[in-house]
């Protein structure tokens, strides 16, 4: 332990390093001292070697022993503590420069109005911190930082983690500034099924989910894409509240509805994380199935896959029978292997929203 520090061409001295000079000169041991001082020996030195903060304690004793003033002491204690302060945040800044290289500054000016800062990376590194609200950006690389990553943590790579964890951030801050009342899950469940009568009203489906979601204490918030994030989505509690987060990253009707209603299932399950691409688990097996069937009735499906046709009419026809955007018909029987995902023949069949972010629109 030193009793001082240098940095940046200034020196600080802890308050330890007077305190040795006053014990030397008195011609007193260290022990003698701490008595008269009325501490420790143990204190003393601790002092003498700069391992620990002087108190406001030992401040007056040393102002009544010497005849010096309290805030004598005070001061050198606060002048070493700043320099250290100093010390620490270049340091710190440095780890920030490493996690910020995994990071698109344009990403946030473009899509939330930060400042154009051209090749100022100290500067880039400030406005997104306060802009995440964090002390440091190096909390984003901590797996499980805001929620959880379940089975993903072996997959993803640090710059995986670090800007899954920026869009959760984001999100969440968005959740906080809600006064959204309390979440019911009942209410939410009624909400869920207003969301379903929603699937062919391409214009305004979000807001109006937005809002029955709002109603029962669910903040649904939709982000563009991080690119590398690899987040499908993610679910937190926020104070009373849940923050369902989705991201732009996959727009076709039928990505959109399951990714989604995928989130939901893990809400209505009790189970809150992130949801990573190609995840796989028992928590996501039962959101999936719980997407699928809630957009369309696996006895209904079963029925229609009897029937063999396949062809834009009949999924039009069953789309209709069951109230759901056809897209969400073909992206099933897609991912079932019925028909494949590169036939161009059913390309009429897709819906592909749009979203401003800064607006918080679609169109």
């Amino acid at each position: 332990m030193n009793n001082y520090i240098e940095y940046n061409d200034k020196i600080a001295f802890h308050p330890g390093y007077y305190i040795k000079e006053i014990v030397d000169e008195s011609g007193l041991t260290q022990e003698d001292f701490a008595k008269r001082l009325d501490t420790t020996p143990k204190n003393l030195s601790l002092l003498i070697r700069g391992g620990q903060s002087l108190s406001i304690d030992i401040a007056m004793k040393l102002s009544r022993m010497v005849g010096t003033s309290i805030n004598y002491w005070l001061n050198l204690q606060n002048t070493y503590d700043a320099l250290i302060a100093e010390f620490k945040s270049e340091k710190e800044l440095a780890e920030e420069r490493i996690v910020f290289h995994n990071l698109d500054y344009k990403y946030f000016r473009e899509n939330y109005g930060l400042p154009d800062l051209p090749r100022k990376t100290d500067e880039q590194i400030i406005q997104v911190r306060r802009f995440l609200n964090v002390a440091t950006l190096s909390v984003l690389s901590k797996r499980d930082m805001a929620v959880s990553f379940r089975n993903s943590t072996k997959e993803l790579t640090e710059a995986n983690t670090i800007k899954a964890n920026a869009m959760v951030q984001i999100a969440t801050n968005a959740a906080l500034k809600s006064n959204a009342p309390k979440f019911d899950k009942k209410k939410f469940e009624k909400a869920v099924n207003y969301a379903l009568s929603l699937t062919k009203n391409h214009e305004d489906f979000y807001p109006m989910i937005k809002k029955a979601f709002y109603d029962a204490g669910v903040i649904f918030v939709i982000l563009p894409n991080l690119s590398g994030s690899k987040t499908n989505g993610a679910t937190k509690k926020v104070g009373n509240n849940i923050m369902l987060m989705v991201n732009d990253r996959r727009l076709n009707a039928d990505s959109f509805w399951f990714t989604l209603f995928h989130e939901i299932g893990h809400i209505i399950n009790g189970d809150y994380g992130i949801s990573f691409e190609k995840e796989k688990g028992e928590q996501e097996d039962v959101a999936n199935k719980y997407a699928e069937d809630s957009l369309i009735p696996p006895e209904q499906y079963q029925e229609f896959l009897m029937k063999k046709q396949f062809n834009i009419r009949a999924i039009r026809s069953f789309a209709d029978q069951i109230d759901r955007d056809p897209g969400i018909v073909l992206g099933r029987l897609q991912n079932d292997g019925i028909i494949n995902f590169d036939d161009w023949r059913m390309q009429e069949l897709r819906h592909k929203y749009k979203v401003s972010a800064v607006a918080k629109s679609y169109m």
